[in-house]
């Protein structure tokens, strides 16, 4: 597979929706992860990141503009001793009660479906991180509907051991902007994890279309020590 430079890859798309990167930085020394969230209406651009335990979760703006939080406000990160759970959505709970019950991450996301946002049905797109030992792996999820067909739901999870250094894979919901929006298509994509965690989050933030663009979170985890450092970075200040 030809590994793709992020920049690159956001520039040319005005409208990835929201998207998952998992990797490793180029030294090897640490786990990378980053979530973005993109919104077209005035009630999904009205959201910032904030830090929350361990995770984080999305929150309103402005309350007062807040129509319906049904699908735009959960916990898109949680932290279950040394796994970090990534998602778009409040399937984040699902896996996190999943998991601590003993139940793999493919099994835990057998419970749910697509988003029920016709005529779009958004993917619901998912990241798990392991980090034991100094040794690290990653999987990652995309439950959508059979190509906008809501009686079917296609389930593809892909898994990554023993990761390389300064690789990554990239996930999101959207093809490309469009009405119906047309669903992610295919595995994640290789992708290039370049920098130190601030440089990452700036070529990251630089790169999402200015109008569309609403948060990014992104953490650095050491491999060794399990300690992190995570950056946020809220267009609505």
């Amino acid at each position: 597979m030809k590994m793709r430079k992020l920049e690159i890859e956001l520039q040319g798309n005005a409208y990835p929706g929201r998207g998952i990167i998992i990797g490793k930085t180029p030294d090897g020394k640490k786990a990378v992860t980053a979530y973005f969230i993109m919104g077209r209406s005035e009630n999904s651009r009205n959201r910032i990141f904030v830090e929350d335990g361990e995770g984080i979760r999305t929150q309103a703006f402005d309350p007062s503009k807040m129509t319906d939080p049904s699908l735009i406000i959960y916990a898109p990160v949680r932290v279950l001793g040394n796994k970090t759970i990534v998602t778009n959505g409040d399937q984040t709970d699902t896996i996190y009660e999943g998991m601590d019950k003993q139940l793999t991450f493919e099994q835990s996301l057998r419970s749910r479906k697509f988003e029920p946002d016709a005529p779009n049905y958004t993917p619901r797109i998912s990241g798990i991180m392991h980090i034991e030992g100094g040794s690290f792996n990653y999987a990652m999820s995309i439950l959508k509907s059979n190509n906008g067909n809501p009686d079917a739901c296609n389930r593809y999870t892909f898994a990554y051991q023993n990761p390389v250094a300064g690789e990554g894979h990239f996930i999101h919901t959207y093809m490309e902007d469009g009405n119906p929006l047309p669903s992610f298509e295919g595995e994640p994509k290789l992708v290039e994890i370049t920098g130190d965690i601030d440089g990452f989050t700036d070529m990251l933030w630089s790169s999402l279309n200015e109008e569309n663009k609403v948060s990014l979170f992104v953490r650095y985890i050491d491999l060794e020590s399990g300690k992190w450092e995570t950056r946020i970075v809220n267009k609505n200040q």
